[in-house]
């Protein structure tokens, strides 16, 4: 090779190395909660491929439930450390399985109005504060998703609608006292819920309302990030 073919090839690989070590590093984004977010995890990594890295728990190559905020409590520092940690904005919601019925033995979902909930809404607030306080720790930008709504229609496992709302106004009033943003997919759902869940009553989302939801998360995390 001539030598000013050596060199001109030599300028092109530093001109490469530079760019890239000049391109600015992804955002980091972290999701966290039950099977609605599982649903439109996927479609908020694809929308935002090219600008974020977006990550939640993981269960080898299955996505993890994060379910009630007991387990929330019990798993967070482990999910904060998830790919090393250091995140630029965790978007997050714990409720539908706080306030599921749960039998006597505290394992087996109930659908009877008369079996407790897997966590009062008095538990959930104080064990939502505390995974609250270990988030902030992160210095990353927050933002609690509501609860989304549930039929009025008996469902295998009990849920009701007006302990949905309860739960979300114990949820606002601990981002409010942290002074973290809401994505309101409560309110984004309640009237479309035939149309955006499965049917017949089911709290779970068909493909298009995950889509639906994806594209509220993604807008609510650009937002954070702004």
């Amino acid at each position: 090779m001539k030598r000013t073919a050596f060199v001109s090839s030599l300028l092109c690989l530093a001109t490469t190395f530079t760019f890239a070590a000049d391109a600015p590093a992804k955002k980091r984004v972290l999701l966290l909660g039950d099977s609605i977010s599982m649903g439109y995890t996927p479609v908020v990594q694809k929308l935002l491929a090219e600008e974020m890295t977006v990550l939640r728990p993981m269960r080898g190559t299955k996505m993890e439930n994060c379910s009630g905020t007991t387990s929330g409590v019990a798993n967070i520092d482990r999910w904060l450390q998830i790919d090393g940690g250091k995140w630029d904005v965790i978007h997050f919601n714990w409720g539908l399985h706080d306030l599921k019925h749960m039998k006597a033995d505290g394992k087996t979902t109930s659908d009877l109005a008369s079996d407790p909930p897997q966590a009062t809404v008095e538990v959930y607030g104080k064990q939502l504060r505390e995974i609250v306080a270990k988030l902030k720790a992160t210095g990353a930008k927050l933002v609690f998703a509501t609860t989304t709504p549930v039929p009025e229609e008996p469902m295998k496992v009990y849920r009701n609608n007006a302990d949905v709302i309860r739960y979300n106004e114990a949820a606002l009033r601990v981002m409010k006292d942290n002074g973290i943003a809401i994505n309101d997919l409560y309110t984004l759902v309640k009237p479309r819920m035939k149309e955006l869940q499965i049917q017949p009553a089911n709290v779970h989302f068909v493909p298009s309302g995950s889509e639906v939801l994806a594209a509220e998360v993604v807008k609510a995390i650009r937002a954070a990030l702004k």
